[in-house]
C-alpha cells in the first residue's frame, strides 16, 4: 500500500532549481535575520498525490493497490502556514520570493529601489519609452 497520514494532509512543494534560487536571491536580498519564503502557488492534498502517482504507473487506486492513512505524528499538522498571524512579510523585487521582517529592520526603500530598477529594465529592454518616462516621473514624485 502507499501510507499517507491523513486524509486532509496539504503541503507545499518546489523544484530543486526553485530551491536553489531561492537561496540565491536570499543571499543576494540578505542583511541578516530575514526568513526569506517562495510563493509555491496552492497547497497540494498528499492524498491527491498519492492517487495520480498510482494512476501514473498504470493502477488504478483501491483496486491495484490501496492508499491507508496511519494517522498524524506528534506534532505534525494539516497544513503548513508559511506565515504565522501577525507577521509582517513583504514581495521583494523578485515576483516570487517574500521576506518575513519578524521584528527585523529591513529597509522598504531597497525593495522599492529593487521594483524600480526591475521595472524600468523590463520597460526598456521592451522598447516602451512612454513606460520609461512614466517611471520615472512616478519615482521622481516620491
Amino acid at each position: 500500500p502507499v501510507t499517507v497520514t491523513h486524509p486532509e494532509v496539504k503541503r507545499y512543494f518546489m523544484t530543486i532549481l526553485e530551491a536553489v534560487q531561492l537561496v540565491l536571491q536570499a543571499a543576494a536580498l540578505g542583511q541578516g535575520g530575514e526568513v526569506f519564503v517562495l510563493d509555491m502557488g496552492e497547497p497540494v492534498r498528499i492524498a491527491d498525490l498519492a492517487r495520480d502517482l498510482i494512476r501514473l504507473s498504470g493502477l488504478e487506486p483501491g483496486r491495484d493497490i490501496d492508499v491507508v492513512y496511519t494517522g498524524l505524528r506528534p506534532g505534525e499538522k494539516l497544513f503548513e502556514e508559511l506565515f504565522a498571524a501577525g507577521e509582517d512579510y513583504v514581495r521583494t523585487g523578485h515576483e516570487k520570493i517574500f521576506v518575513c521582517r519578524n521584528g527585523h529592520e529591513i529597509s522598504d526603500l531597497r525593495f522599492a529601489i529593487s521594483d524600480f530598477v526591475d521595472g524600468l529594465g523590463e520597460a526598456a529592454r521592451a522598447g516602451d519609452a512612454e513606460e520609461v518616462r512614466r517611471r520615472l516621473m512616478e519615482m521622481g514624485r516620491r
